[in-house]
C-alpha cells in the first residue's frame, strides 16, 4: 500500500495552472458508507499528517469512505494543503468544503448536512482519539445505535496525556452544567462522534448553537427525538496546538450552556 506523504510547508505555493478532479472540491459528493468530517481551523501544520494517517486506515475497512474537511476560515495553507492531497490517487477520496460562519459547530453541520452517506461523523485534526475507535462505533452504528461517542471519563477510560489542570477543571465544571442537559453521558465535549444519517439530520437541522458547546446541543437533541447514544471508553491524548482558547472559548461555552438551558 502506497502511503501519502506529509506535504512540506516550503512547498506550498499558490495554486495556478494545476487541474483537481470537481470531487476533490467538495461538489456531486457520491454515495459512500461513510463520510468523515474533520472541521479545520489554521490547521496547516497537522492536516498532512492527520489525512495521511486517515486515509492508511480508512483502505483497510470493509466499507466505503471519503475525508471531508470542512476548511473553517482558516487564515494559512489549510485549503492548499487539503488541495494538493485530494489531487494524489487513493481508495479514500478527500474532500475540501468552506464554512464561511465562525465555530466548530458551524463546520461540522456544514459538512454533515451536505453530505448523502448511510453513516457520519467527526473527529479533531490532531487524532487526540484513536483512529481504531472508528472500528468499534460503524460496529454499533450497524447495530442500530444513533450515535456512538468517545468518551475520556467513561469507565474504561484513560488519558496518554493529560491536559493542563485550567483546562480539567474547567471540563469539570462544564460536565456539571450538562450533567441535566443531556442525560446518561459522562463526556459531551470529546471530539469524535458518529452518527447514524437519519438521526443526526433530523437532529442537526435542530441545532442552533455554532461554537465549541454545539455537542450539548445536538446530543440532547438525539436524546430528544428517542435516538440511542453509545459511549466508548478510549485512551485519549492531549495534543498541543488546540484552536481551543481556554478564557476566550470558554466564557463562550458556559454562556451557550445558560442560553441552551433556557432554550431547551
Amino acid at each position: 500500500m502506497q502511503t501519502l506523504e506529509p506535504i512540506e510547508q516550503k512547498e506550498m505555493q499558490p495554486l495556478k495552472a494545476e487541474r483537481l478532479p470537481r470531487g476533490a472540491l467538495g461538489w456531486r459528493r457520491s454515495a459512500v458508507d461513510l463520510e468523515v468530517i474533520i472541521p479545520a481551523y489554521n490547521e496547516a501544520g497537522r492536516l498532512p499528517s492527520t489525512l495521511s494517517h486517515t486515509v492508511d486506515f480508512l483502505r483497510t475497512q470493509s466499507w466505503d469512505s471519503r475525508i471531508v474537511v470542512v476548511d473553517n476560515g482558516s487564515a494559512d495553507d489549510t485549503g492548499y494543503v487539503v488541495r494538493r492531497m485530494s489531487a494524489l490517487k487513493s481508495k479514500v477520496p478527500i474532500s475540501l468544503i468552506g464554512c464561511s460562519r465562525p465555530g466548530k459547530g458551524a463546520a461540522v453541520r456544514r459538512g454533515v448536512l451536505s453530505g448523502t452517506s448511510t453513516y457520519t461523523g467527526f473527529f479533531d485534526a490532531d487524532l487526540a482519539t484513536p483512529l481504531n475507535t472508528l472500528t468499534v462505533a460503524m460496529e454499533h452504528l450497524k447495530l442500530g445505535v444513533s450515535a456512538v461517542i468517545a468518551s475520556r471519563h467513561s469507565p474504561g477510560s484513560s488519558f496518554v496525556q493529560r491536559q493542563q489542570f485550567g483546562r480539567r477543571l474547567g471540563g469539570a465544571a462544564f460536565r456539571v452544567m450538562t450533567s441535566s442537559m443531556v442525560h446518561g453521558i459522562c463526556d459531551t465535549q470529546c471530539g469524535f462522534k458518529f452518527f447514524e444519517r437519519g438521526a443526526i439530520t433530523r437532529s442537526m437541522v435542530q441545532c442552533r448553537t455554532g461554537g465549541f458547546a454545539f455537542d450539548v446541543e445536538l446530543l440532547r437533541r438525539l436524546q430528544d427525538e428517542g435516538g440511542r447514544i453509545i459511549e466508548i471508553p478510549v485512551a485519549w491524548t492531549d495534543c498541543a496546538g488546540s484552536t481551543f482558547h481556554p478564557v476566550r472559548d470558554g466564557v463562550a461555552s458556559f454562556a451557550s450552556l445558560v442560553q441552551m438551558h433556557r432554550m431547551l
